[in-house]
Formats: structure tokens, sequence, C-alpha cells
């Protein structure tokens, strides 16, 4: 399995707690290294007037451009994300590809009700969903596999952070991790 960089890429300070929490569900979802990593660029120039949020697509590209040369890169953002079909996304990635994108804007609701940890769960969990979809794997309708669909944060909740057994074993086709 190729490694896979974690990036803030967002515009307030960065929590090193909550990115090594990321890293070690990344690392232990995919059997992968799962790397820390930062460089000073930020995709400013993906956040559209109109909408008052950030194109996903956009920063997708703008990862594989000013991320590392190779593995896969997981940049986690504070931005609100939209595609054009959706009112807003968690997060996106290339079916396959190098690139995931999560964004923590929208992961926050009921945290001030049941603390911080629903939070970083969550987190987790997106993490380990789009870079997923980075190693080829596709929305399952598994109960409680992380990469079930997640279109509001309560879908989130009811999702563990794990793969089940059959995207398990659909990673470990030949092919899938690469």
């Amino acid at each position: 399995m190729p490694p896979v960089f974690v990036w803030w890429i967002g515009e307030e300070e960065v929590d090193p707690d909550l990115m090594e929490h990321v890293r070690r569900h990344l690392s232990s979802a995919f059997g992968a290294p799962a790397v820390l990593w930062d460089r000073d660029a930020r995709p400013h120039h993906a956040y559209d007037a109109r909408r008052k949020q950030h194109a996903s697509g956009v920063i997708l590209r703008w990862l594989l451009e000013n991320g590392p040369a190779e593995g896969k890169v997981l940049g986690i953002t504070d931005r609100d994300l939209f595609i054009p079909i959706l009112t807003y996304v968690f997060g996106e990635a290339q079916l396959g590809g190098r690139a995931a994108l999560v964004s923590t804007a929208r992961l926050y609701e009921d945290v001030e009700l049941y603390g911080p940890r629903l939070f970083e769960e969550r987190l987790a969990k997106e993490a380990v969903h789009e870079v997923g979809h980075a190693f080829g794997l596709v929305h399952c309708a598994s109960e409680g596999c992380v990469m079930g669909r997640s279109p509001a944060v309560r879908e989130v909740d009811e999702k563990t952070s794990d793969l089940c057994e059959a995207c398990r074993a659909r990673l470990a086709e030949p092919g899938k991790g690469a």
C-alpha cells in the first residue's frame, strides 16, 4: 500500500492532536503508512463568492499539483465545500486516484451537546471514507461500513470508522491499493 499523506490546508490554526487522531485511523484502516505532511501553500483560489463556499474539485486538482509526488494525499480544511450538484459535501476524492479532501466545516453539529470526541470521530470517519475512494472503493450498503453514504451528519454518526469485510476484500484485490 502506498503511503497516505495527511495535510492540513485550512485557514485556522491546525490542531496537532486532531491530525494525529486522523493519521492513526487512516493507518489502521488501510494498513498503510500515514504521515503528517505540511507546506505553507493553501488553495485560496477555490472560493466561489456566489455560493460562499469552496469548490472541492478545484481543491482536489490543487492537491495533485502541490502535494507530495507519491502516494495518496488527504487535504483537511476548515472551509465549507461544495460540488455543483449538491448544496454541500463533507469531502470528495478521485475514485482510484491520488487526492482526497475532507472539510471540518459541517462536522461540528451538536458537538456542544455531546463533546469534542464526537467531532474527532466524525472527522476520522470522513477521512477514512474519502481515502477509501482514492484507493478505489465505492459506496457500500453494509450496515455500519465507513464507506456508506453520508448525506447528513447523522449518517456519519451511524457508521463505524472501519471498513466492512466486503470492502476489505475489495481493497485487497490486485490494483486497488495502488
